[in-house]
């Protein structure tokens, strides 16, 4: 990978990128201005006295207090005028990865290139503008980045009209809009050198922290955003109505939700409150004891999460190993796309990094999952066993189980899980950012350490048929993994096993629940025995 990126502009200095000028206030009373962060953590109000060398001097009942321009925007009619400068690089789409994750990458990415990011929030709210300086800001301009983040819809548009480089999503690019891109000399949307899985977010639903409720089943959120339960009272909870919370259409996380909730069954309509972003929701409801509304893992700013209730009765609470497993219901991918022809010295390096586990770190400071291999025991005493030995079997299928429940003890289970296509050996389309991340996490392993892959299935078809189905996608992922690190074949002992319907960990009775069981899981045992 390129240690520098060549600037397609003259130098800028990022004070004059910015500010092209302020008037000095007349009058302190006269200029008062409100600075906040986009993660929230930041929102202060008071009279702007001057802003000078990228930092804003606000009087307020606190003092005078000095606050970088890197960390907020300014609200107000005093507030100095920007004008933006073009930038070499322009990405653009959703909120949820442009306001919660890049900032932080770009951050990470210049210090990966031994460069000093300056990140400023503009006057538009949804922008951010980024400079870097190579040397660890000592040397010369590398590059410099506009960020717009608004909705996953606004990433394939701008890619298409060629006003950005990168497009951010919370959804895969639909078939249209690949059709478009393609039409448009944009590509194939879907290889591996223009779709870019970055990271998992869970959606959480949100209420006051006040509110007693703790859990709702997928049924009753459905109620509750159509329209048909109005108050807390409906579902266990005090005599309160519920103020609905949700996001505008075209919004990745809304496409999510109601793809979850509703599936092919339509979607709600019942006065909901609709919020600009993430932070807007959580904002929200946190001011509103009746309110109830859905967003990212990294934006719940302090609301009270609730755990789902799925259709079987299986209760799936939000946690890092389950939303990386994509066993939790509201979990998400997150994916940045370019075109193929986009043509912009630095894309691709970019790219790079954003799908390393170099940005693992950065990744997890942003409240997100990154795709780095994790490790959960699955001994007798797991929720898993425990949940195996309450499971409503009959005899036949209670005898697989035992079998299923000995050979697990012994392991513990990865986080990576490969996933298939409906009545195929083909792996989905993160299966190729696993191999690889799981091949590096081997290659730190012991010698000796063993492998089982563990195929599963969905519920169509008989359950030999399916046993011996779930044991040749077992066979197909130990064969791709012994391809693509060739070098592991002495060290590691790989070996397959099919359990068919076994174990499901979604409900067979939708779509998205059968792709979610069609998976094969990667168990590990080191050679002494002792896992971590």
């Amino acid at each position: 990978m390129n240690r520098t990126i060549k600037t397609t502009t003259s130098k800028i200095a990022i004070a004059a990128a910015l500010m092209m000028s302020i008037s000095a206030p007349a009058q302190a009373n006269t200029n008062e201005v409100i600075l906040k962060s986009s993660d929230g953590s930041i929102n202060l109000a008071g009279d702007l006295l001057e802003f000078n060398d990228e930092f804003y001097v606000l009087r307020t009942s606190l003092g005078d207090l000095r606050v970088s321009a890197e960390r907020v925007r300014c609200e107000g009619g005093a507030c100095p005028v920007f004008e933006t400068a073009k930038a070499d690089f322009t990405i653009a789409g959703s909120d949820a990865v442009g306001l919660g994750l890049m900032p932080l990458l770009l951050e990470g990415y210049a210090s990966f290139l031994d460069a000093e990011a300056t990140v400023v929030s503009t006057n538009d709210p949804s922008e951010i503008f980024a400079s870097f300086v190579g040397d660890g800001g000592f040397g010369d301009d590398l590059s410099s980045y506009l960020v717009s983040s608004t909705k996953s819809s606004n990433a394939f548009s701008s890619l298409l009209n060629e006003e950005a480089v990168i497009g951010m999503t919370s959804r895969r690019i639909k078939p249209d809009e690949a059709r478009a891109l393609k039409a448009a000399g944009g590509g194939n949307m879907v290889s591996p050198d223009q779709e870019h899985i970055i990271a998992v977010d869970g959606l959480v639903l949100i209420t006051h922290p006040s509110n007693p409720i703790s859990s709702l089943s997928v049924e009753q959120v459905a109620d509750i955003y159509n329209g048909q339960i109005k108050n807390w009272s409906q579902v266990g909870g005090a005599d309160l109505p519920i103020t609905l919370v949700g996001r505008q259409d075209g919004s990745g996380t809304r496409s999510v939700f109601e793809d979850r909730i509703y599936g092919d069954s339509g979607t709600g309509d019942a006065g909901v409150t609709i919020a600009k972003d993430g932070n807007e929701v959580a904002s929200i409801v946190n001011a509103d004891t009746g309110a109830i509304g859905y967003t990212g893992f990294a934006f719940t700013r302090g609301a009270k999460p609730l755990s789902l209730v799925n259709e079987c009765g299986i209760t799936m609470t939000p946690d890092a190993f389950s939303a990386a497993t994509e066993e939790y219901a509201l979990q998400r991918r997150l994916y940045l796309y370019n075109r193929a022809d986009a043509g912009a010295e630095g894309v691709d390096e970019f790219l790079t990094f954003a799908t390393s586990e170099q940005a693992d770190s950065v990744i997890r400071k942003a409240g997100f999952v990154d795709l780095g291999v994790r490790e959960r025991e699955q001994g007798a005493d797991s929720d898993r066993a425990i949940s195996m030995r309450s499971a409503n079997l009959d005899d036949y299928e209670a005898q697989h189980a035992e079998q299923m429940m000995d050979q697990m003890k012994n392991y513990d289970r990865l986080s990576t899980t490969f996933r298939f296509r409906v009545a195929s050996s083909r792996l989905d389309e993160r299966a190729r950012f696993d191999m690889k991340r799981l091949a590096s996490y081997l290659a730190d392993k012991p010698s000796g350490t063993e492998i089982v892959m563990v195929g599963f299935t969905d519920d169509v078809g008989s359950f030999e048929a399916n046993q011996e189905l779930s044991g040749d996608r077992a066979q197909v992922v130990v064969r791709q993994m012994k391809e693509i690190a060739p070098e592991l074949v002495d060290r590691v002992k790989f070996s397959t096993k099919g359990y068919g319907e076994i174990a499901p960990v979604a409900c067979n009775v939708s779509d998205s629940g059968r792709a979610i069981n069609r998976r094969v899981e990667v168990w590990v045992k080191a050679p002494n025995g002792a896992n971590s």
